[in-house]
């Protein structure tokens, strides 16, 4: 999901940074009135960060990454996923690849923006209902995340600078349906090994148990 530098303008990158400001910084004072929250968020950070980098191959204009957001959504709630990813790109443009820090805006909202789109509809129907989690109801959350977060891809792809074939970004569309396969197991793992420490008082602090 990441955009490889020299993709997007300059002036497209100033804007995408201030987009992200704006998004961050509307979600701060919820952020801030929760000192949970924060700790949640560097804990989603640290996560975000290690799945990134356990697997991630070059496909096409883009990366394929495991990003594990479902898992890091699902466990540590809507606010530390969002400035864990983030935390994380940041993290990981720091340590690992100082290039992406030239795109950390843009890749930021690559994630924010499916995340939010996500956590605003299948995530709020499913809070509402207070339903249990399964394989099928986790599938839907990451196909739709996925599909917001390669969709995002191909929209800075087709404002960037560079002309990139659609053939190009369809396989790397399509690399991610195996993230989509692999990660709802993953999370539902996660979230049954959660739920079985649920009456710990650090398990309740640093995660969000779920019913599944």
């Amino acid at each position: 999901m990441h955009i490889e530098p020299g993709y997007v303008a300059s002036a497209k990158i100033v804007v995408a940074n201030i987009a992200t400001v704006a998004l961050l910084g509307s979600q701060s004072i919820r952020l801030l009135k929760k000192p949970q929250l924060i700790v949640r968020s560097l804990i989603a950070g640290v996560f975000f960060t290690l799945f990134m980098q356990v697997f991630h191959l070059q496909v096409g204009p883009s990366e394929l990454h495991f990003l594990g957001a479902m898992p890091i959504y699902l466990a540590l709630g809507f606010l530390p996923a969002l400035f864990g990813f983030a935390i994380g790109l940041l993290a990981q443009g720091l340590i690992f690849a100082p290039a992406d820090l030239v795109h950390l805006g843009v890749n930021t909202l690559s994630l924010a923006v499916p995340l939010v789109l996500v956590h605003a509809t299948l995530g709020k129907r499913l809070d509402t209902a207070r339903t249990r989690l399964d394989l099928r109801r986790i599938l839907a959350l990451d196909a739709a995340f996925y599909s917001g977060v390669t969709l995002m891809v191909g929209f800075w792809l087709a404002i960037g600078e560079v002309a990139t074939p659609l053939s190009a970004w369809l396989a790397f569309a399509s690399s991610y349906a195996a993230i989509v396969i692999v990660e709802p197991v993953f999370t539902l793992l996660v979230l049954h090994a959660i739920a079985r420490r649920q009456h710990s008082a650090a398990v309740r602090f640093c995660f969000q148990p779920q019913a599944v």
